[in-house]
């Protein structure tokens, strides 16, 4: 496709678009928003098992409830009670038709899920007090991998935004969801809360197109973290792309097609 290489230039990183599913079942928007207010506990559950927060998930729903729970740490109990209130203001986002792919949407859920966490929130680095640290993301054995630096302003950054925001536009939304988690998570345009909070974004893509939103299973983090390490590593997203597929409740639907037809998910010659 032409549109590929300024989107993948603009992105900064590339994938194997065939690996991405053209169709995928969608729902009217009051359908998609009571599943996710349904499994709202489950979406929390996941997420904070991908940060390595020790709650259960009988914890959660308890915490959730408003009972607060013996023998944790506080920061545990307030980073699973922020991604319980940004779920929510996500949804209430969409069910308003106030959710948009937009720096304002993004830095908000931002400020909400890394709320006393991150060394700053809800704005890009080197756009509050903080104008020189930029943090690594460390990727074990790997080593680490360093961002765009903070720069005070973070002119880089909001051009990176604009840049990937435009190019994202020639995307199918499902496509484009997917695609803007990565983004997010690779170009850390905050201090912290960066994937969470790109996911938010994803699900928000998701369900104002009628689709149902992604959780990344619990049981599936340890296979999550190692892809991602690949990512981060190689800049080839193929691999995520196909694993988030995978996570879609539809996935079964949604692959079904290409297995019939015999096309596959192969790599592009």
């Amino acid at each position: 496709m032409k549109c590929e290489m300024p989107l993948f230039d603009a992105l900064g990183f590339c994938w194997d678009r065939s690996v991405v599913p053209a169709a995928v079942p969608t729902y009217p928007m009051e359908r998609v928003c009571f599943r996710f207010h349904k499994m709202l506990p489950e979406f929390v559950w996941d997420a904070g098992v991908l940060e390595g927060n020790p709650f259960t998930f009988p914890e959660v729903k308890t915490l959730l409830d408003g009972i607060t729970i013996g023998g944790r740490r506080v920061s545990d109990q307030e980073q699973i009670l922020n991604l319980a209130e940004s779920s929510k203001r996500l949804l209430a986002m969409v069910k308003a038709g106030q959710f948009s792919l937009s720096k304002p949407v993004f830095t908000e859920l931002n400020g909400i899920v890394a709320r006393n966490e991150a060394l700053e929130w809800g704005v890009f680095r080197g756009e509050g007090q903080e104008k020189g640290y930029t943090p690594n993301v460390g990727l074990g054995e790997q080593g680490c991998y360093t961002p765009l630096p903070t720069l005070p302003g973070a002119p880089e950054l909001n051009c990176v935004f604009r840049e990937g925001m435009g190019t994202l536009e020639t995307c199918p939304p499902f496509e484009r969801a997917m695609a803007f988690f990565l983004f997010g998570a690779l170009q850390q345009f905050f201090f912290d809360g960066n994937k969470r909070t790109s996911r938010f974004m994803m699900n928000g893509v998701l369900m104002t197109h009628g689709i149902d939103a992604i959780s990344v299973p619990a049981i599936k983090a340890q296979e999550f973290n190692e892809k991602m390490l690949r990512f981060y590593l190689s800049k080839d997203a193929t691999e995520m792309m196909a694993f988030l597929v995978g996570c879609h409740p539809d996935a079964e639907a949604i692959l079904r097609p290409a297995a019939e037809d015999g096309s596959g998910c192969g790599m592009k010659p």
